[in-house]
């Protein structure tokens, strides 16, 4: 039983691990956006007559496209399937997986 626990601890452990560093990921890709897209956009504005046209802004929203699904896989937000709920499917199956064990002892 002890080995059990100290396993399934582990796996916690691993998960909270993961789940870590993709949030660092995410403000890493969130930080390299900023600072591109101002460069970019800084440049533009520069080096241009115009600077208010939409061709100016495709990379900013083509990218924060991107990061926003980027922000949904990392936060766990989804609009398909409602809030939490890849959390709730994960916990159905952690807890069938309980009274399969228990079903043992």
């Amino acid at each position: 039983m002890e080995v059990v626990m100290e396993n399934f601890d582990k796996d916690k452990y691993k998960r909270a691990k993961k789940q870590v560093a993709e949030i660092k990921g995410f403000y890493i890709h969130l930080a390299v956006y900023i600072v591109i897209n101002t460069f970019i956009l800084v440049n533009i504005y520069l080096h241009s007559e115009d600077f208010w046209q939409w061709q100016h802004f495709i990379t900013l929203g083509a990218w924060g496209i991107g990061l926003l699904l980027h922000a949904s896989k990392t936060f766990g937000f989804n609009v398909l399937f409602g809030e939490n709920w890849e959390e709730r499917q994960i916990q159905k199956y952690i807890d069938k997986d309980k009274k399969e064990m228990d079903r043992f002892k």
